[in-house]
């Protein structure tokens, strides 16, 4: 009975480090999003006094600009979402991607 669990135990272990080193391509997707949604987020033009944490929900129009559909915060007011909105909303991506909802978490840093 020992043998049979250390078996199970050892197969979960093995199968787990194997899906770990699979790739997504969603996820290399997502993540060429990311970099170019945190570049055009660069460099606000108003000071932030606390740290926040932003939840924004994007899709990709035909055109391959990306389209706000909803930004999540406890913290953030409607300068931050105007801001995001703005720096955002329709604007081009330079890589051709799906049309899927991507949902993307921000953080924006107090001002020092």
């Amino acid at each position: 009975m020992k043998s049979i669990k250390l078996i199970v135990i050892t197969l979960l272990f093995v199968a787990n480090s194997v899906f770990a080193f699979t790739t997504d391509p969603i996820d290399k997707t997502k993540s060429t999003v990311s970099i170019q949604v945190q570049k055009l987020l660069e460099k606000p033009n108003f000071p932030i006094k606390e740290d926040m944490d932003i939840i924004v929900k994007l899709t990709i129009n035909k055109n391959n600009e990306m389209v706000i559909l909803d930004i999540e915060s406890e913290d953030a007011n409607n300068i931050i979402e105007d801001y995001i909105k703005s720096r955002l909303n329709y604007k081009k991506l330079t890589k051709k991607m799906t049309t899927q909802v991507y949902t993307l978490p921000i953080k924006m840093l107090a001002s020092k």
